[in-house]
């Protein structure tokens, strides 16, 4: 093999490499990326949770705070508050019944206080949702709470892809 053949194999060996580029996002009107679908249930509801609840503790952690722990009953309010939310096609914090964050954790028997409730209406990974919710300071205060000890988490995802993520804190009575 002479040199020429070896220069000229190695130039379209660079060149193809050089057009192997991934496929391009789809772009809306305004010129941003459109959503991805997140499929957060084929990622596995535990997965999902103690990812989260695993990235909230390192913060709280790194801050000198104690972790926060799963609750059965703050799951149960936070699961019936995300799928009500897609009900309404709206984000906030009052149920199509008028119910608060109150209310909600009430009804589900829970014996803690209520220290706070998050609400997210996007197309975005449980960890880019903490993100933005960590990037807002009132939101942060929920999360970084050093009374709360218990957390529920929960979500609903919508056939079009949109997930209704919800979080609420809660702590020991009398504090």
């Amino acid at each position: 093999m002479d040199r020429r053949t070896v220069l000229i194999s190695g130039m379209a060996l660079f060149l193809s490499a050089c057009g192997a580029v991934g496929p391009r996002p789809q772009l809306g009107t305004d010129g941003k990326p459109l959503p991805q679908v997140y499929p957060v249930n084929k990622q596995g509801e535990g997965v999902v949770a103690y990812r989260l609840l695993d990235s909230v503790n390192s913060l709280r952690s790194s801050r000198g705070m104690g972790p926060l722990t799963f609750n059965a009953s703050l799951n149960a309010a936070a699961a019936t508050h995300s799928r009500d939310m897609s009900v309404q096609n709206r984000p906030w914090h009052f149920g199509s019944d008028g119910s608060s964050p109150l209310d909600r954790v009430n009804r589900v028997g829970y014996t803690g206080k209520l220290m706070g409730e998050l609400i997210s209406e996007t197309y975005e990974t449980e960890l880019e949702t903490l993100a933005a919710w960590l990037g807002a300071p009132d939101m942060r205060g929920v999360l970084l709470d050093p009374k709360a000890t218990d957390v529920g988490f929960a979500w609903f995802q919508e056939p079009n892809g949109k997930i209704w993520w919800t979080l609420v804190t809660g702590g020991p009575r009398g504090i």
